[in-house]
């Protein structure tokens, strides 16, 4: 899993990459809302508070339609489309790895 914990990181986050390997994603740490301008690819976005309790699992986020906001959200994870429900999160569940 990669970090984005900086400006410039969390700017940039997964725009114009390709989709990323399965069982990997990117966390973005103080953020709370996405945006898909610039994506190449369909994802899930998985909304964390501080102790990494799933929020809000929004899936099939497409790329440059799509717009997502959790606002009691610590930190969001995004990963490709479908990879939420092949890990089996659900909303309530705490991803122990994440700070």
């Amino acid at each position: 899993m990669r970090i984005a914990n900086t400006f410039w990181t969390r700017f940039v986050g997964l725009m114009l990459q390709k989709p990323l390997p399965s069982a990997t994603g990117l966390l973005i740490t103080s953020c709370n809302s996405i945006h898909m301008c610039f994506m190449r690819f369909a994802i899930d976005a998985v909304y964390l508070d501080k102790q990494g309790k799933i929020l809000k699992i929004v899936r099939n986020l497409r790329p440059w339609l799509g717009v997502s906001v959790c606002w009691q959200a610590h930190s969001t994870l995004e990963m490709t489309a479908g990879e939420a429900d092949w890990l089996g999160f659900e909303v309530g569940q705490t991803l122990k790895e994440i700070k």
